[in-house]
């Protein structure tokens, strides 16, 4: 271990991960180690024993939910945008061959108490029940000026120009409702609070036409994909990446103490009394817990059951999004499902996780509204954990430090993290201009 390396990282996290990759890929020497003698970090993916042990404290999980091998239950679950960042990411890094991706079978927003597919398309809006007649005509209208919209082309942009315009000012144009305002932010461009509407419409426009696009590319009922066996399939595929291009794992290496010379520059990491030198270290929050402060928290919810949640066409992998105002908060909550057609769960179980941004200290009550729609569950325990970032100086001390994951259902955050520390690791950015079918084939 007494070596140099370009950079340690510290914590096999689906983002440290992804770093110590596209790092390797670089050409940098790394190490990456973690104190767990498991890989994924908080993204770990538990079989059922794991987690009874996990959160019922160790009495063995009854017989009825079948084999505990069978499970694999990611503790942080996400959906992949089917041609978002992280799967321009993965096809960069060529780590698309060791996974296997299915489409998500659907994707609904919650409104007015009831839950709807969430229209993507100047014709799905024309269908929905979401809007009355004539709204849906207006909706249509706007859809229509998304799709068309090219950056490049001005002739595209009817005279508004997207970095000026705000969210609020391009849609009083189309004169659209609150109600449809709602879903278009929340669960079509995915924005987690209504901050958006007084920012420039250019990130929303660009939002919407990744959803649609990725929902044409898989002819599916979402713009969604998951691996088979879940998210821990992902941690595990950069490792052997990394190994390709010469970097180092070390799994079950205690205490990883980050070690800093006069300066307060990052010098190495010791672990079991050796010392191994480095340039710089990636870590998540919890290895240097001095250097991060506390931004809040999530609460959820994770349930075993023997059925699809009710009202979603039967599907067996979903992402349904309650919009914060829909429920009188102050941030969304999200629902995700999963089940044994992507080999999460012995067959005919599903998976599924409330989870939002807390705002009170019981997670119960708290997220009510969103389990009252999953109907009838076998078993399903709650619990908060800390959200923390870096607020550290990264070009001082060279520790560069990945935000806790959120309480989203889909990865467009998570990796927005990832790229911005790549940067700030290397002073590039990550080109994502990548053939995008590469990742197709794996489909089914």
């Amino acid at each position: 271990m007494d070596e140099e390396y370009d950079v340690i990282v510290l914590g096999t996290g689906l983002k440290e991960c992804i770093l110590s990759g596209l790092l390797s890929v670089d050409g940098l020497k790394v190490l990456h180690m973690d104190r767990n003698d498991y890989y994924g970090g908080e993204s770990t993916s538990l079989n059922l024993v794991q987690l009874w042990k996990r959160f019922k404290g160790g009495d063995k999980p009854p017989a009825e939910l079948g084999s505990s091998r069978d499970y694999n239950v990611d503790m942080i679950p996400k959906f992949i945008m089917a041609n978002g960042a992280l799967v321009r990411v993965l096809i960069h890094t060529d780590v698309t061959k060791y996974l296997y991706f299915k489409a998500v079978d659907g994707s609904f927003v919650y409104n007015k108490g009831k839950v709807h597919k969430v229209p993507a398309t100047d014709m799905e809006a024309l269908k929905s029940p979401l809007m009355g007649i004539f709204e849906k005509r207006r909706a249509r209208k706007f859809f229509i000026y998304v799709q068309d919209y090219k950056e490049s082309d001005p002739k595209t942009h009817e005279g508004m120009d997207l970095t000026r315009v705000t969210t609020r000012e391009l849609i009083a144009k189309y004169g659209l409702d609150d109600n449809t305002v709602d879903f278009i932010g929340h669960a079509l461009a995915l924005h987690r609070d209504d901050r958006y509407l007084d920012e420039p419409a250019l990130d929303t426009v660009k939002r919407m036409k990744l959803y649609a696009e990725s929902l044409a590319r898989f002819q599916g009922g979402s713009p969604y994909i998951y691996p088979l066996y879940g998210l821990g399939e992902l941690p595990q595929a950069f490792a052997r990446l990394s190994a390709v291009y010469g970097g180092t794992y070390m799994l079950n290496k205690p205490e990883c103490k980050v070690e800093f010379n006069e300066e307060g520059k990052v010098c190495g990491v010791t672990s079991e009394g050796e010392t191994a030198k480095c340039k710089k270290v990636v870590c998540d929050p919890s290895y240097l817990p001095n250097k991060v402060r506390k931004v809040g928290k999530v609460a959820r919810a994770i349930a075993i059951m023997s059925h699809p949640i009710p009202n979603t066409n039967d599907s067996h992998s979903v992402q349904i999004i309650l919009p914060q105002k829909q429920l009188g908060r102050k941030s969304d909550m999200y629902l995700f499902c999963c089940s044994y057609t992507h080999n999460v769960a012995p067959k005919g179980k599903f998976i599924a996780f409330v989870s939002t941004e807390a705002e009170t200290d019981n997670p119960e009550i708290e997220l009510k509204p969103g389990v009252s729609l999953l109907g009838q569950v076998d078993e399903i325990v709650y619990e908060t954990y800390d959200r923390s970032e870096p607020v550290n100086e990264c070009s001082l001390d060279n520790c560069f430090i990945s935000t806790s994951y959120d309480g989203t259902t889909h990865f467009e955050s998570t990796v927005d993290d990832v790229l911005n520390l790549y940067t700030k690791i290397t002073g590039k950015v990550l080109d994502l201009n990548v053939d995008l079918s590469a990742a197709s084939a794996a489909e089914e």
